[in-house]
């Protein structure tokens, strides 16, 4: 039940958003719904949180349109992130989601081709791109004190594009992340997206790690083939990758067919 779980939780995170965004585009005329928060897509961003750090720490203010509540929200994925790894990225954020949902229309029309396009040399390296949009994206906002990737950023431009407030730019790199999907599992994820990128570093000490039981492993690969990040779970012991969303699409629950083999849990399981 866990993938329905999952998808149910994506569909529920998508709505909320979009339901928020599209309140505080009402609200500006007068007709915003009364139960909803007024709060603009910054405020409910956990990354303005990170892009705003060295400004709050360094003047004790914010970036220009970032609200308190980012910090808020970037400490508890912090949080969620040292118990699971990016669970944010797999369950919860609404880029990756859509991505996804190309993802399915992709796999109809390539089927076993999907999401193999790309050469494995060429891949390892794209992606650690993101690292460098990250940094770049760090450094740019926190010398220039407001928010350059909003100018780039397709998340926003997902949400703002009927508002007039996202970038020609920003849209058009929308509609190429969401052409790419038809190929690429969550291309953005992959080689793009600088929060992925600091929240794929947790993977490295999580509490809770996706871990291999090889002695009853059957080396079928299933795991491998059912991982949308194209990590090869079925030669690890424990995942520690650093693209890992904690999608559990790999587990026993889902794609392993051995119980109690490929599992999310704390230590290594007792022989």
């Amino acid at each position: 039940m866990k993938f329905k779980i999952r998808h149910f939780i994506q569909a529920v995170f998508f709505a909320l958003v979009l339901s928020i965004v599209l309140n505080h585009t009402f609200a500006k005329t007068g007709n915003g719904i009364p139960f909803l928060s007024e709060a603009s897509l910054h405020a409910i961003c956990p990354f303005g949180g990170v892009v705003t750090l060295y400004n709050l720490i360094t003047t004790g203010s914010f970036i220009q349109k970032i609200h308190n509540s980012s910090i808020i929200l970037m400490a508890i994925v912090f949080l969620s992130a040292l118990l699971f790894g990016a669970a944010f990225c797999g369950w919860i954020c609404p880029f990756g989601s859509i991505q996804e949902w190309f993802g399915k229309i992709g796999k109809k029309i390539f089927k076993k081709k999907y999401n193999h396009f790309i050469p494995l040399k060429i891949d390892h390296i794209l992606r650690y791109l993101r690292y460098f949009v990250l940094l770049l994206v760090v450094y740019l906002t926190a010398a220039s004190g407001i928010l350059i990737f909003e100018k780039v950023d397709p998340y926003f431009a997902l949400f703002n594009f009927w508002t007039g407030e996202a970038t020609i730019l920003s849209i058009a790199i929308l509609v190429l992340i969401l052409l790419a999907s038809l190929l690429i599992e969550r291309p953005w994820c992959k080689y793009a997206c600088p929060y992925g990128a600091l929240l794929g570093i947790f993977n490295l000490f999580r509490i809770y790690k996706i871990r291999r039981n090889s002695a009853t492993c059957i080396h079928c690969r299933a795991c491998d083939r059912a991982c949308p990040m194209n990590i090869k779970v079925s030669t690890a012991k424990s995942i520690i990758n650093h693209q890992c969303i904690s999608c559990l699409e790999c587990t026993s629950e889902l794609a392993c067919p051995v119980k109690e083999t490929v599992e999310l849990r704390i230590g290594e399981k007792n022989q």
